[in-house]
């Protein structure tokens, strides 16, 4: 486990594989943490690459800061680059693999900084502009009610609150609904029993709306793989249709049959195999 200190906030990253090897930053979605990508990143480094899974803003004890404004996604975008700066080097280039939230993290930190990232691999979420336009053009408004009833003060923290429990039955029963194991959807809500880090997590959610005007991102220059499976709940095809719009360098898209929303653990060989075909086909 090493920290990285950006500001007042200490992010925990896990580190896989020897330091000489090519890095691979991971990013995790809600409600993981940086140990869901431990199946992967257990390949990678067998393939010889260095892994970095950071928990994330408000999911590292000490980087939990309050309100919502506080989890913007640039904020976010900003914890990513501030951790590759000091494991990797100010000017160091990493390979970027995000899932879920994580994914819109990897596409914004490719986005607006493409000379950091060597290759993106986005799984489950489309880029940001292209989850909103899908919002207005497609059923994806209706997958995504969960964001809408996040988005109201208190209600979701007593709805998903663990109330001294060792986790929530709620959050339990909803992360099972999406695909989930009983045991990872028990693991991970029990990393937000604490009130604290629950809140948290909500915020990047009730972050959304706070996204300062005309802050469309630009599109993807880089190499960029899409991963999606056709048992995810959250997007829908038709979201991640529009995809390829945004991106303008090398893409290919992938589509998992029979997996859920949950790729990274429910089949995490062939996730960890598209990953090294990315990477051996963009190195640099």
């Amino acid at each position: 486990m090493l920290t990285v200190t950006r500001g007042n906030l200490t992010f925990d990253v896990h580190e896989h594989g020897s330091a000489d090897g090519v890095p691979v930053l991971l990013l995790h979605g809600f409600p993981q943490r940086g140990t869901a990508w431990d199946g992967v990143a257990s390949r990678l480094v067998t393939a010889g690459y260095r892994t970095l899974a950071p928990d994330q803003r408000g999911y590292s004890p000490c980087a939990r800061p309050r309100g919502r404004s506080a989890y913007r996604l640039s904020e976010i975008v900003g914890d990513a680059l501030a951790i590759v700066d000091v494991l990797v080097g100010p000017s160091g280039r990493v390979h970027v693999v995000g899932h879920d939230w994580g994914a819109a993290v990897g596409w914004s930190l490719a986005a607006r900084h493409p000379d950091r990232v060597r290759s993106l691999t986005a799984v489950s979420v489309p880029p940001p502009p292209v989850y909103v336009q899908s919002l207005l053009t497609t059923r994806q408004a209706f997958a995504s009610w969960y964001i809408y009833a996040l988005q109201l003060p208190v209600l979701p923290e007593r709805l998903l609150g663990a109330r001294g429990r060792p986790f929530s039955p709620a959050l339990v029963a909803a992360l099972q609904r999406s695909g989930q194991s009983r045991a990872a959807a028990e693991r991970d809500a029990a990393g937000l029993a604490d009130p604290a880090a629950l809140t948290a997590a909500i915020n990047w959610y009730r972050a959304l709306p706070t996204r300062p005007s005309g802050s469309q991102e630009p599109p993807v220059a880089v190499p960029t793989q899409f991963v999606w499976s056709d048992g995810d709940t959250a997007i829908t095809r038709q979201a991640t249709e529009l995809t390829h719009q945004h991106v303008t360098g090398p893409f290919r898209y992938v589509e998992l049959r029979g997996v859920s929303h949950w790729i990274l653990e429910e089949a995490p060989d062939q996730l960890a195999q598209l990953v090294l075909d990315q990477l051996g086909e963009h190195p640099s």
